[in-house]
Order: structure tokens, then C-alpha cells, then sequence
């Protein structure tokens, strides 16, 4: 399954500026951030009430607060979300679709900043919110264009890799019961 989404293309500001989102090969989209003026815990709370759950094991990015979260879309995509604290009482919602961690590919496959998913959240829930841009140092006022993005299957199929685990340890076993049986 690939997953198609949208991403801001151009963007202006309070002041008429306009901006395009960057695109380069080795990092991917420019990261657009949603900030909202609402506590960890009701935001929390919020995701874990759309399916989110919490992240065991993750990069954890300056200021994080928090564990990030994730959610299962179809196979083998994962919307993975972390907070933020950008003082004055915002936080900043960063989020991502990327290949679940239950698979091997994880580790090595492409991922695309989204926000309109995030969006859709915020807005069921009543949630006032910005988006704002970290380089430029602004809220957006204003989407003129979007990105169609796409983002394909791993080339290979994916590999759950908690199931590998059983398999080499039970075939480890094997081998030592053997090797010590035969001493």
C-alpha cells in the first residue's frame, strides 16, 4: 500500500512574505510545525482517544516532552506525533508517516512530515491552532499550494522483526542443546 498525502507548497505570512517549502533528496520536505496552547496531558489524552499510543523506544528529539506517540494505518504505515515545549505555554506538534516499527525497514526507509492529518484532529477536537515554520520564524498565515506526496512500499517485503527474534532464538537453542549434548 502506498500512502498519498498533501503537505503545503507555498506558504505567506502576516507580513505578505511569501516562502516555498523546501524539498532536497537527503532531507526530505521542510518540517512544518502545528503549535497549539494546550497542556501535555489534554493533548495526550486527546491522541491516546484516536488510537495513539505511546513509543517504547525513539530518537527523542531537543524539548521533547514526553514519550512520542504513534498509530497504525494501514500496512506497514505508522503516523508517528511528538511535543514539543516552545515556552509561553505552546507546544509544537511535530508528525510523520513512516514504515511501523514492528518492521525491519523501519530503520532505513522514507518518511514525510504531515500536518493536515494532524489538522483533522485539532479541529474534531475544537483545538485552536498555528502552523508555524522554524527557519523563517513565523506563523503561516496563509496555504496557497500544496505538495502531492507518495510514498511508495519498501522495495523489498517487509520483515517484522519480533517474530525473527523467536525464530534465531529458538534455532540458537537448538544449536547449544546439541553442542552441549554432544560434549
Amino acid at each position: 500500500m502506498e500512502y498519498l498525502t498533501s503537505y503545503p507548497k507555498t506558504v505567506s505570512f502576516l507580513d505578505g512574505l511569501k516562502h516555498k517549502i523546501n524539498v532536497d533528496s537527503k532531507e526530505g520536505l521542510e518540517q512544518l510545525h502545528i503549535v497549539v496552547k494546550k497542556n501535555f496531558e489534554e493533548l495526550l489524552q486527546i491522541f491516546t482517544s484516536e488510537g495513539f499510543t505511546k513509543v517504547k523506544f525513539e530518537h527523542k528529539q531537543p524539548d521533547q516532552i514526553g514519550n512520542g506517540l504513534n498509530l497504525k494505518l494501514k500496512k506497514p504505515w505508522e503516523m508517528h506525533v511528538r511535543m514539543v515545549d516552545l515556552k509561553k505555554g505552546l507546544i509544537g506538534i511535530h508528525a510523520e508517516v513512516e514504515v511501523s516499527r514492528d518492521y525491519l525497514q523501519h530503520l532505513f526507509s522514507q518518511r514525510t512530515p504531515v500536518v493536515y492529518e494532524i489538522e483533522e484532529i485539532l479541529k474534531k477536537y475544537q483545538i485552536e491552532y498555528d502552523f508555524w515554520h522554524d527557519k523563517v520564524k513565523k506563523n503561516v498565515q496563509l496555504i496557497i499550494d500544496n505538495y502531492k506526496v507518495k510514498l511508495s512500499n519498501p522495495s523489498l517485503p517487509v520483515f517484522a522483526w519480533k517474530p525473527m527474534l523467536f525464530v534465531i532464538g529458538t534455532i540458537s537453542m537448538l544449536y547449544l542443546w546439541k553442542y552441549i549434548n554432544t560434549i
